[in-house]
């Protein structure tokens, strides 16, 4: 009787205590918003769209109104990837600054409510254990896509008062999946750093480890692999076309391991709809080829390898976090 009370009447509705998990993110949203390492983090963002968008809208009457630039017409799409060479585009700056912000939200996820003493009154009341956990990781994506699509609209209202040109509904589409990528690649470096939370016992273990992983990747991995296939493999000048481009397709395979490499692939391709593959091409296949904008359906296509990757990455370090978590004593 009570449940039909609640379900038909408004007042109940209003009234009901929210479920648990439901506090448990509101909770850890407001700590996030107040942290001053979230803070930190960003004003450093802030700083790197406002310097990227001054760098584009001082040089995008050039980028609009060169004729051997298929993409010229992408007058929004500019503003994301023109650039003097005076700083770096957006989403070069977001493929450096993104992972940081993931293991500033999610490093001491865990073991700091361990060492602070208020894991086990939290377990202590009735919630599940397995809440905790999505809680913590939903919670930072909400932070983290609520700024990324936040910096998207100040870029196009920003871009509709400066140029006064109209936005088109691809225009749109591309900014928005480039929005979504963007959350995506850093929700998998936020699950990286929560799963060493669980892990290790102290925040200042999990925080090293998860920025040495992250300068691993960004840093030493395309040079340790380039270094390694040029010992093994033989000179491409000696090559013909086929060995070169299976060469080619062989660097780029063992690059692509790298998170950042799959994101930078990625945001490439939706940022500039002229790119029509992200590995090397024949003669053959270029003959004819009319430099022209894809489709949005076309250039997704194209990306869906990588974001699979990153998705896959992403929820293979969550499931790993999880296990760890679920068996772990947390009264001793």
């Amino acid at each position: 009787m009570m449940k039909s009370l609640i379900a038909f009447n408004p007042f109940f509705r209003q009234h009901a205590p929210a479920s648990p998990f439901r506090v448990m993110v509101r909770k850890e949203v407001g700590d996030h918003i107040r942290s001053w390492r979230f803070i930190i983090m960003l004003v450093l963002i802030l700083l790197t769209f406002i310097g990227a968008m001054y760098v584009s809208l001082s040089n995008i009457r050039k980028a609009a109104t060169n004729l051997n630039d298929p993409d010229r017409i992408f007058v929004y799409l500019k503003l994301l990837t023109t650039s003097d060479n005076t700083l770096p585009t957006f989403h070069i700056f977001i493929s450096f600054l993104g992972p940081l912000l993931g293991i500033a939200l999610g490093f001491d996820a865990i073991n700091a409510e361990k060492n602070n003493g208020t894991l086990i009154r939290l377990m202590a009341q009735p919630v599940y254990r397995d809440n905790l956990l999505l809680a913590k990781f939903y919670a930072a994506l909400k932070v983290i896509g609520t700024l990324f699509f936040s910096l998207v609209l100040l870029m196009i209202g920003g871009g509709m008062i400066i140029t006064g040109a109209p936005l088109e509904a691809s225009e749109l589409f591309r900014i928005l999946a480039f929005a979504v990528l963007s959350v995506i690649y850093v929700g998998f470096w936020l699950s990286l750093a929560i799963t060493l939370s669980v892990k290790f016992r102290h925040a200042a273990t999990s925080a090293l480890t998860a920025i040495g992983i992250w300068l691993f990747f960004t840093i030493f991995y395309q040079i340790i692999v380039n270094m390694i296939m040029n010992a093994i493999l033989p000179d491409p000048a000696y090559l013909q076309q086929d060995s070169i481009i299976a060469y080619n397709n062989l660097v780029l395979s063992l690059l692509r391991v790298a998170p950042s490499q799959l994101y930078t692939d990625a945001a490439t391709t939706l940022l500039m709809p002229s790119v029509r593959s992200l590995g090397p091409l024949t003669m053959e296949q270029m003959a004819g080829a009319i430099p022209a904008p894809l489709p949005l359906k076309e250039s997704l296509m194209i990306v869906w390898p990588q974001v699979t990757g990153l998705l896959a990455a992403t929820t293979a370090c969550f499931a790993l976090a999880y296990f760890l978590f679920m068996r772990r004593e947390i009264r001793t």
